[in-house]
């Protein structure tokens, strides 16, 4: 008996150090709510909220390439899934992205976990469309903040949450000229100029231009958000990008060309025996670009004995190639005449 009630006395010691020696770890702090930069510096940000349309978006990349600024942009999930193609022009062009919900809600009318997946399901989809992170700048649907808000947003990884000083409205289809004046007559040094990338917002790609001209006339430069709050980025380890997860009908082929790096480069990062397995859910590394480039393996074919079932598409997953090089290989005409015994030439 005296032995049974020692070992209830050591459980219940070990239990009670285990409860009070843990130390709960620390809250993320809220996110930092900003209208403008603290500076006395002549520099402006121009901001572009993109929402379900991304009309404008073409118009207003060519201008700021012309004049050599960069920009930041706020993306919905929507959008992006609405666009992928004009997000990834976004990106490609160099300029700054952040996170402006999935399908823009009020934030103050959503619970903690609510606001957690609008932010979360925008992170996965821009950064498996562009490669980029939306971290750490989240702009409010509608401006709408409360102190719930920022604590949400900040425990998400947003450290910065993106107001503005100057409202061009131009959502509401007013002019190029009024559009202009809002900027021009209301610019500060730090100022944070809200813009549209939508068909509603049809002034824009006219008044850019001449916010522009005009801004540069007073002295004034340009640059992103991070820039003006100097928010440095965070450097990933060298010879590493972002992740991907890999979805049905996926192969390494058209994963390296969404990303614009080889596949004999994903080969390498992620240290694959066999380049033509790969499996739905797993998680590559997208290497970034400044992992050491990796000379493309040399072309090389197999042979492949056609069995009942095959065509040239389920071929071309199988074997990381494509339907085309298939047809060239084996002087195929058509994408259906394939005989079960046939012997292909399948280039890799």
């Amino acid at each position: 008996m005296w032995i049974k009630l020692l070992k209830a006395a050591a459980v219940f010691f070990l239990l009670f150090v285990t409860l009070f020696s843990f130390t709960p770890p620390a809250d993320a702090a809220s996110s930092q709510y900003v209208t403008k930069g603290n500076t006395s510096s002549k520099v402006v940000a121009l901001t572009f909220d993109d929402g379900a349309d991304g009309t404008n978006i073409p118009k207003i990349l060519n201008t700021l390439s012309a004049n050599n600024i960069k920009s930041t942009f706020f993306l919905t999930g929507s959008g992006t899934n609405h666009h992928p193609q004009a997000i990834r022009n976004i990106a490609a062009q160099g300029h700054e992205l952040a996170n402006h919900s999935y399908t823009h809600p009020d934030f103050t009318k959503l619970t903690a976990t609510q606001m957690k997946s609008e932010l979360s399901r925008t992170e996965t989809i821009v950064k498996n469309t562009t490669g980029k992170s939306t971290k750490p700048l989240f702009r409010a649907p509608f401006g709408s903040t409360n102190s719930s808000v920022l604590k949400a947003v900040g425990d998400a990884g947003y450290t910065h949450t993106i107001h503005w000083n100057i409202d061009t409205v131009d959502w509401k289809g007013n002019s190029k000229t009024d559009i202009t004046n809002r900027v021009v007559k209301n610019i500060v040094p730090g100022s944070i100029v809200l813009m549209h990338t939508g068909a509603g917002a049809s002034g824009t790609p006219g008044a850019l231009p001449e916010i522009i001209k005009q801004l540069k006339a007073k002295g004034y430069k340009f640059v992103t958000v991070s820039e003006l709050l100097k928010i440095k980025a965070s450097t990933p380890p060298a010879g590493t990008g972002t992740t991907y997860t890999v979805k049905a009908g996926d192969t390494l082929y058209s994963i390296a060309n969404r990303y614009k790096v080889s596949v004999s480069q994903l080969v390498s990062a992620n240290k694959l025996s066999n380049a033509n397995v790969i499996r739905i859910g797993q998680k590559l590394v997208i290497p970034g670009k400044d992992a050491a480039p990796v000379k493309p393996a040399p072309t090389t074919s197999v042979k492949h004995t056609v069995k009942s079932g095959d065509t040239l598409y389920s071929l071309s997953r199988k074997y990381g190639t494509t339907v085309t090089k298939i047809k060239t290989a084996n002087k195929i005409g058509s994408n259906n005449v394939i005989r079960v015994g046939q012997v292909l030439t399948i280039p890799r």
